[in-house]
């Protein structure tokens, strides 16, 4: 699943990296949670534009948010097909900008979160979907939802879910719901690389909502370890040397 992110990536870089024509600036957010804001990427009359919705999609059919299940994450194996996103798929479909995300991993001594991103670069593109809901007595609000599938290798050492991550190559087509429909669109949605993120145990003081600030992110281990797709630990500086196969990198 994917319950926790972050997007502290530079406005100008997630704008160059997405290709929307909005300038945004928004302040880094370390410690983003469900019902909060959420940035996502969506196609408006044929150009990439960037919104804001709140995370936990409400489909547009249902009457009192109030008693409805908050839906945070949508089955790419099953979305196309259930009520609550059948619509989204065909019609609302987006992508969600991260610097990397959280999840938890269980041991004997409790949870252990780890923070999660990419082995290159700082940005990341989870395949997403919105819808509006409109207040009976006025108003709308537009929320979304983040696709998780199967973990690959590397994200099962976690857990066995993951978000889905999209590639440039894909976002045309993805976005697209005006020409591409919804089989072809989950064609898109593919496992990546067991070495295309790393997983570093973090501070459990990014299990309250209230800390939003970089020392979420700071390793638990005073090593600084880092955990590869090979299920071994390794330091941290060690971390992205592609050439030893057996330390490939491991939401």
């Amino acid at each position: 699943m994917c319950g926790r992110l972050a997007l502290t990536t530079p406005p100008d870089a997630v704008r160059t990296f997405f290709g929307y024509i909005d300038r945004p600036n928004f302040p880094p957010r370390f410690n983003i949670a469900p019902t909060q804001p959420l940035a996502i990427v969506r196609r408006d009359h044929g150009q990439r534009r960037f919104h804001l919705v709140r995370w936990g999609l409400i489909p547009s059919w249902v009457k009192d948010p109030s008693s409805f299940t908050l839906l945070i994450n949508a089955r790419a194996e099953t979305a196309a097909e259930k009520p609550s996103f059948r619509a989204a798929v065909r019609h609302h479909r987006c992508l969600v900008p991260a610097s990397g995300f959280y999840e938890w991993r269980r041991t004997p001594d409790g949870k252990q979160p780890f923070w999660i991103h990419p082995a290159d670069g700082d940005i990341l593109a989870f395949a997403g979907l919105w819808d509006t809901w409109c207040d009976p007595d006025g108003g709308d609000i537009d929320t979304g939802a983040i696709l998780t599938m199967q973990s690959n290798r590397m994200m099962s050492e976690i857990h066995h879910r993951m978000p889905v991550i999209l590639k440039p190559d894909a976002f045309d087509d993805w976005l697209d719901t005006a020409n591409v429909d919804r089989r072809e669109a989950m064609k898109l949605l593919q496992p990546v690389e067991d070495d295309f993120l790393v997983a570093t145990p973090v501070s459990t003081r990014v299990n309250k909502v209230v800390n939003d600030d970089p020392d979420v992110q700071r390793p638990a281990d005073p090593d600084e370890l880092v955990l590869r797709h090979d299920g071994r630990a390794t330091p941290k500086e060690t971390g992205r040397d592609r050439e030893d196969t057996s330390q490939l990198d491991l939401f």
